[in-house]
């Protein structure tokens, strides 16, 4: 005999129709063995983190941990991007000498390429666009 203590449970006619469609979907051979496995990880999910997160704390603290280091490497590749942007435009500026609207036009020629581009812009499509000015 099992060493199982029998519980009735009073559930609204909904959820017993949902329970009686559903509990061989997780491959449970009893409607028993359906509620057991919906209790044990409903209990799981509260004493993870106090119910309130859905991955174990040394998960989250994983994720934390990569998703750091990804910040910190694209931090480090922008600033040097944009190190390499400034001489580019220190240079070009010390090369010619434009004037204040010109340099508005240019930045809102600009910021209508990489909209119309999503960010997309080649050195060369820009080349061929400036050829047609």
């Amino acid at each position: 005999m099992s060493d199982r203590e029998k519980l009735a449970v009073r559930l609204e006619p909904e959820t017993r129709e949902r329970l009686e469609r559903c509990y061989t979907m997780d491959g449970s051979s009893s409607r028993r063995e359906f509620i057991e496995k919906a209790i044990r990880f409903y209990m799981d999910h509260l004493e993870m983190n106090d119910g309130s997160a859905l991955l174990p704390k040394e998960i989250a603290s994983a994720i934390d941990g990569r998703l750091g280091l990804f910040e910190d490497r694209m931090a480090s590749l922008l600033y040097k991007q944009s190190v390499e942007i400034d001489m580019t435009n220190g240079i070009i500026a010390t090369a010619y000498d434009i004037g204040e609207d010109a340099l508005r036009r240019m930045r809102t020629q600009s910021v209508r390429n990489v909209k119309e581009t999503n960010g997309r812009i080649s050195f060369e499509q820009r080349m061929r666009d400036a050829g047609d000015e």
